[in-house]
């Protein structure tokens, strides 16, 4: 199969910067997709129909011109946070041929004299601000992907809010062309308000003395999140994580996820991981939303609504958790029908009524029960002395994949 689509990474240098077969495919191409400003810098002698890409945006425009000598330019490196990653799940990887350019994380790199494989690198393009906040570690380097000419301004206001004022940032506009600029300053002291669309934010990050600083291993204090008492406790959340076992790309299904410690710390586990978190209180409702955005996670997918009605068009999950709602009829056998073969379902109990369930589950289908005893000193008078948790009930089992 002859490669019918060409996907060119173009600079800010423009047409003058790109290799030979780059531009042997524009001059052969009927039509070349790209932004205005990309096709702006394309020259006369080009003279397939540019079109810039439809608003909403789509591939479709691209895809029906199948078999057709296609171009589509793209910023840098397609394959990274590009478009070209976006078509390469659509047509064959033998149709489509792509011609990178150095990224602007690359050039950024490279005029900092950072080590890129050390570097932490966030796209904030079309996404929202709060997934920095699962990023913010005293001594990271990131380069961040702005959406806007806004962005590095809200970034400094960010930092400065989750007491990483002091970090340092560099800001750089239209990388690797005549108009490329770079600007420097501190979050908490950022002086500039006139920068391009175009940019590209490194941060040095730097957190103040007093800043929350969270760990990246499962079990954040149980202060990190919003709550009503509905909330599974740090020592028993880091316990069902491990038999949670989250992997790369998995789906979690949190099933009356209360304030969503379960399906947040899931989804910190791994950028890839994913939750749907199913609640049917509206107060909780509204905790989930705060705490996926406080804790970098604000692709946490809410679910509004009680199970196990709301879980009949969700998609498969690798893994559920039910922290609450096992006595109601339904909600087990449900879970464990939708589960992947192979997934992980792990159940807490505190009642002798759930307890029973569960141990009548494990009796069907397998598993182990833990009992989880957990206490805490607390004075007592001019003393101290152990107070007893209430005592968690855990089921851990794995859906064979013969079920």
């Amino acid at each position: 199969m002859a490669p019918w689509l060409t996907v060119i990474g173009i600079g800010e240098d423009g047409f003058s910067g790109l290799g030979k077969q780059a531009r042997r495919a524009l001059l052969a191409a009927t039509r070349v997709f790209g932004s205005p400003r990309q096709l702006a810098l394309l020259p006369r002698c080009i003279g397939g129909e540019r079109l810039p890409w439809p608003r909403p945006f789509s591939l479709e425009p691209v895809l029906a011109l199948h078999g057709e000598p296609v171009c589509v330019l793209a910023s840098g490196d397609p394959m990274f946070y590009g478009v070209g990653a976006s078509l390469a799940r659509h047509v064959p990887a033998a149709a489509m041929q792509v011609l990178p350019m150095p990224s602007s994380c690359a050039l950024a790199a490279a005029r900092l004299g950072w080590a890129l494989q050390d570097v932490q690198v966030v796209s904030l393009v079309a996404r929202p601000l709060a997934v920095l906040n699962g990023h913010l570690f005293s001594g990271l380097r990131l380069l961040l992907l702005s959406n806007d000419e806004h962005s590095p301004a809200a970034i400094a206001a960010l930092l400065c809010e989750r007491g990483f004022g002091p970090s340092r940032l560099q800001v750089f506009e239209h990388l690797g062309g005549a108009a490329e600029r770079q600007l420097a300053g501190t979050a908490e002291d950022w002086p500039h308000g006139d920068i391009a669309a175009l940019n590209l934010v490194a941060i040095d990050c730097l957190a103040a003395p007093n800043a929350l600083r969270l760990p990246r291993v499962a079990g954040l204090p149980d202060s990190a999140f919003l709550h009503d008492g509905q909330l599974t406790k740090r020592d028993v959340r880091a316990i069902t994580l491990a038999r949670l076992a989250p992997q790369p790309g998995e789906v979690l299904w949190d099933v009356g996820a209360g304030c969503g410690s379960i399906g947040i710390e899931w989804m910190r586990a791994h950028p890839s991981c994913r939750t749907l978190a199913i609640e049917a209180d509206e107060g909780r409702q509204g905790f989930i939303e705060h705490n996926r955005d406080a804790l970098g996670v604000p692709g946490l997918q809410l679910i509004r609504g009680k199970a196990p009605q709301a879980l009949e068009a969700l998609e498969q999950p690798d893994a559920v958790f039910i922290g609450g709602g096992v006595t109601r009829e339904g909600v087990l056998g449900l879970c464990w029908e939708r589960l992947r073969p192979g997934g992980r379902l792990v159940a807490n109990a505190v009642t002798l009524q759930s307890e029973g369930v569960l141990a009548q589950f494990r009796d069907a289908h397998g598993g182990e029960l833990t009992r989880i005893h957990i206490a805490h000193t607390q004075p007592l008078g001019a003393f101290d002395t152990w107070r007893q948790a209430l005592p968690i009930t855990l089921l851990e089992v794995v859906k064979p994949f013969d079920a």
